[in-house]
């Protein structure tokens, strides 16, 4: 390696490391525009050519804005709302534990006192709320300006689309079927997460809030949010939420409620993955379970919230890059070989 070669080596690390600093702060937000930019693009191709790249991108931020961002903050204040009301009626005793302490009691006999622990354990969420209060207006504050910086890096991802993957695949030294192939794979991966996984989410946890909503369980609003978000794991999922409800309406004594909610639990809400994901996602697009639980898991610890959709990207990616080598490798050394 020459003198020449190794600066500019080392002058691309340097900056390297320093655009990644800058862009670390506000991660999170980069991610969001990256995951609205592979889905409006399709969009933003068809519309591009008749009204032009600038008003389809600009067209298109709006649409999602109104489309995503404003139902979301509907949805945020409802269920903080129903939050709220629990907390309050947590602090002030108003759930009642008593058929589920009597039954603890009967079976363990050991004598449980739930409700105490539940306003202790409200009330200490409430003292940590009141006193990060001055964190939550700089936590709100970051976040609006990363908002902003999402919708300003949507609509250049959008209109500079075709260019940014041109500079990509260029300096990206692999040959063009090579990156045909892995781009290709990455893409299906990433459409399969969207759609198979979150939008599936989505609709299990609606489908099994109904439930909760029919059989009158309280903050019904709140623990729908929870069971889409928990959805996102397969195999477990909303469980965690519809199964200790109908076993809390047993408890009180709603045996006909509590028997109606876990056979729409067992059968509706539990089979739903198996007959809407083959509609919305080609089989051969599929990832394994076990790569959406430990990529959403280690994806939350590693990406925070924006986690729950790239981490299984991540590992899906890692698989089809696998794959693609394997199917490519000797191509790769007669590339390298008539390079040299």
């Amino acid at each position: 390696m020459n003198l020449s070669k190794g600066y500019l080596l080392f002058l691309s690390a340097v900056l390297t490391i320093l655009a990644v600093a800058m862009v670390l702060p506000f991660l999170q937000y980069f991610l969001i525009a990256v995951l609205l930019a592979f889905v409006l693009y399709p969009g933003h191709r068809k519309l591009a050519p008749e009204i032009g790249p600038k008003t389809s991108a600009f067209l298109l931020i709006i649409m999602a804005t109104v489309a995503l961002i404003i139902p979301f903050v509907i949805m945020v204040v409802a269920i903080a709302g129903d939050a709220m009301r629990l907390l309050e009626e947590l602090q002030e005793g108003e759930v009642g534990f008593g058929p589920v302490e009597t039954w603890i009691e009967d079976v363990t006999g050991e004598e449980v006192d739930i409700a105490a622990i539940a306003s202790d354990a409200a009330q200490d969420v409430a003292e940590i709320a009141v006193g990060e209060v001055p964190g939550v207006v700089d936590a709100l504050t970051h976040m609006l300006v990363g908002l902003g910086l999402a919708l300003f890096l949507l609509f250049f991802f959008l209109k500079d689309g075709e260019r940014l993957v041109g500079w990509v695949r260029e300096i990206t030294p692999l040959p063009e079927d090579v990156q045909d192939s892995l781009y290709e794979n990455v893409s299906d991966i990433t459409a399969a997460v969207l759609l198979g996984h979150v939008v599936v989410a989505i609709i299990q946890g609606s489908i099994a809030g109904i439930g909760l909503f029919v059989v009158g369980i309280p903050n019904a609003l709140f623990w729908t949010f929870m069971m889409i978000i928990l959805a996102l794991l397969p195999i477990i999922g909303a469980f965690l939420v519809w199964g200790p409800a109908s076993f809390y309406l047993f408890t009180l004594g709603d045996v006909g409620p509590a028997i109606a909610l876990f056979v729409y639990g067992a059968i509706v809400v539990s089979v739903t993955d198996e007959f809407i994901r083959p509609l919305i996602v080609d089989r051969k697009a599929e990832i394994n379970p076990s790569i959406i639980i430990l990529g959403v898991i280690g994806g939350m610890y590693f990406l925070g919230f924006m986690g729950l959709f790239f981490g299984p990207v991540i590992l899906g990616a890692l698989k089809v890059t696998l794959e693609v080598l394997n199917e490519h490798y000797e191509e790769l050394d007669e590339a390298e070989g008539m390079a040299d």
